[in-house]
């Protein structure tokens, strides 16, 4: 008799764990990524961990404020924003998890570029064939090589544009007029020595990816063209770089101070733009001068411009590791980003974020997402370089293993000098 009433006790116990909260067995997560409602379904009720950057307090609000409320509201998907001092923490940690063989891992969704992707690609830690089978897909132009490569390495369907960003200079209309403006490197170094002392540059190197860009398109120019740098070529290098060092030591006794010093960041550069010191700044956003007044960094009449050619563009981009717990969140999540309504709110400076499309505003269709879209583009106003002379100039970015050539070389060439 103790015996079965022992059984039944058990039996007990084991029914209520059972049908407790903690032990009811999870909701599939299973999914056809060609079948997007089955999708839509395994990812209600998870939480999507997206790791970023997390140093503007801007782009954090606009994350939580748009994508948040979205995911919450239309699909019952929580947002945990987690925030990183640098996209290489994260990738530590993936590349941690896999080395102790945990799967499902802690990340879904991480904001990345260039190295970061390329070190994740190379240690098999990217979930595979998903971006270009987001049904919002359909409005990235994959053909672009600005986008369809990040630093040079091919997306290769790992990763799916955020948002884009370009190459600019700024300049103040209330000093100058828009047909004084040099529209490539060989006119800005006739301008500059024109007008001495009155433009410089960010000294390139880590940290200052704007002055190795700035230092980038002038190789460009000086080679003749930007697609042969897409892959790495040890004696192209060899052959150009001694003309683009010649160059910017010819430009260096026509800069502010005589190239006896460099802006170490953007943040200096504005201050000598808006002191009146120099007469160029530069900005990588859609709205051109716009956030920059906004935030009181340059003057009002400050606009912004581009040279014909030879203008760096690239994309932001997000990514799931190949351990993610909640890949359809993040599936959710990376589509949703791509939606007209939010690509028009990203561009706008009020909202904090000021980048450009990750979508080729071109596809969309629908007119009541184009008018969103051409209505945020016209809010931009004045201070914006026009969309058309963007979309002319612009170029990619070239093989990431030029980046430390270019920024140890003018160390070498330029700053220190022969």
């Amino acid at each position: 008799m103790k015996r079965m009433l022992f059984l039944f006790t058990l039996l007990a116990l084991v029914l209520a764990a059972c049908t407790s909260g903690g032990a009811q067995p999870a909701a599939s997560t299973t999914f056809d990524l060609d079948d997007w409602d089955s999708v839509l379904e395994a990812a209600k009720g998870q939480t999507v961990n997206w790791y970023m950057w997390g140093g503007s307090e801007s782009i954090n609000a606009f994350v939580d404020n748009f994508y948040g409320k979205a995911l919450q509201e239309r699909y019952g998907i929580t947002l945990n924003r987690v925030p990183v001092a640098d996209a290489v923490d994260v990738v530590n940690q993936v590349l941690s998890e896999k080395e102790a063989g945990k799967d499902p891992g802690t990340v879904d969704l991480i904001w990345i570029n260039g190295e970061n992707f390329y070190t994740l690609k190379q240690a098999g830690m990217l979930y595979t064939d998903w971006a270009q089978r987001l049904p919002n897909s359909a409005l990235v132009n994959w053909d672009n090589p600005a986008l369809n490569r990040d630093f040079g390495e091919p997306v290769d369907n790992m990763e799916s544009p955020w948002s884009s960003a370009q190459f600019q200079f700024i300049y103040d209309s209330a000093r100058m007029s828009a047909d004084e403006l040099p529209r490539s490197y060989a006119e800005l170094k006739t301008w500059a020595c024109a007008h001495p002392g009155r433009f410089t540059y960010i000294a390139p190197g880590p940290g200052a990816f704007q002055g190795t860009r700035f230092v980038k398109g002038a190789l460009f120019e000086i080679s003749g063209g930007a697609s042969q740098w897409g892959a790495f070529d040890q004696a192209l290098w060899d052959k150009w770089s001694p003309n683009l060092w010649a160059y910017l030591n010819e430009l260096k006794p026509c800069l502010w101070r005589q190239g006896e010093t460099y802006p170490k960041d953007v943040n200096e550069l504005h201050s000598l733009f808006a002191n009146g010191e120099v007469d160029f700044s530069i900005t990588q956003a859609i709205a051109g001068a716009g956030t920059l007044i906004e935030q009181g960094l340059v003057p009002e009449t400050a606009r912004a411009f581009v040279f014909d050619n030879y203008m760096i563009g690239d994309f932001n981009y997000v990514a799931i590791p190949a351990n993610a717990p909640h890949k359809a969140a993040a599936l959710v999540l990376a589509n949703l980003i791509l939606e007209p309504e939010m690509q028009a709110a990203q561009v706008l400076p009020e909202n904090g974020f000021g980048l450009g499309f990750g979508i080729d505003v071109t596809r969309v269709s629908d007119p009541a997402q184009k008018q969103i879209l051409e209505a945020a583009l016209q809010k931009l106003g004045d201070a914006a370089t026009p969309a058309e002379d963007l979309a002319k100039s612009l170029v990619g970015d070239a093989a990431a293993p030029y980046q430390a050539l270019v920024e140890e070389g003018w160390r070498d060439n330029v700053l220190i000098g022969k």
